[in-house]
């Protein structure tokens, strides 16, 4: 379900919170699903409870999961969490319009760029979209 990449520089409670919430973006985690107990995702993750415990607290400061006296946490609005991220998607996308006509980039090599990348993400595996995240981060370095 989650993976934590202990090379990464932010803490341990933003991944999970990071992982979770792609997990409910891409609607793995639906809406009103319940979450892992605390001492169950630590359990499985090999970490404190109190790191699971801090990222449930900020997904539920954010609006993404909301919590049940006695009964656990669970998935808050699906759709409100899709509309959220295509929100920040089109903030990026928008920079990296910007960025591009700065540097030059006519619009059809940019259709261009994206077609293809599109095409290409289609036919990658998980795994291999994450060497891909992977080679990009190396790069920033």
């Amino acid at each position: 379900m989650i993976l934590l990449d202990y090379k990464d520089r932010r803490p341990i409670y933003e991944q999970v919170v990071e992982k979770l919430k792609d997990l409910m973006i891409c609607g793995v985690l639906e809406q009103d699903a319940q979450l892992p107990s605390v001492r169950a995702l630590a359990t499985d993750l090999s970490i404190n409870p109190n790191t699971i415990q801090r990222a449930y607290a900020e997904l539920e400061r954010r609006g993404f999961i909301y919590s049940v006296k006695g009964r656990g946490s669970f998935v808050a609005d699906s759709s409100s969490i899709r509309a959220l991220k295509n929100s920040e998607l089109k903030k990026q996308l928008l920079n990296w319009i910007q960025e591009a006509k700065r540097a030059g980039l006519t619009e059809d090599k940019a259709h261009t760029w994206i077609a293809e990348e599109w095409v290409r993400q289609e036919y990658l595996t998980g795994e291999e979209r994450e060497d891909d995240k992977s080679r990009e981060s190396d790069k920033k370095i």
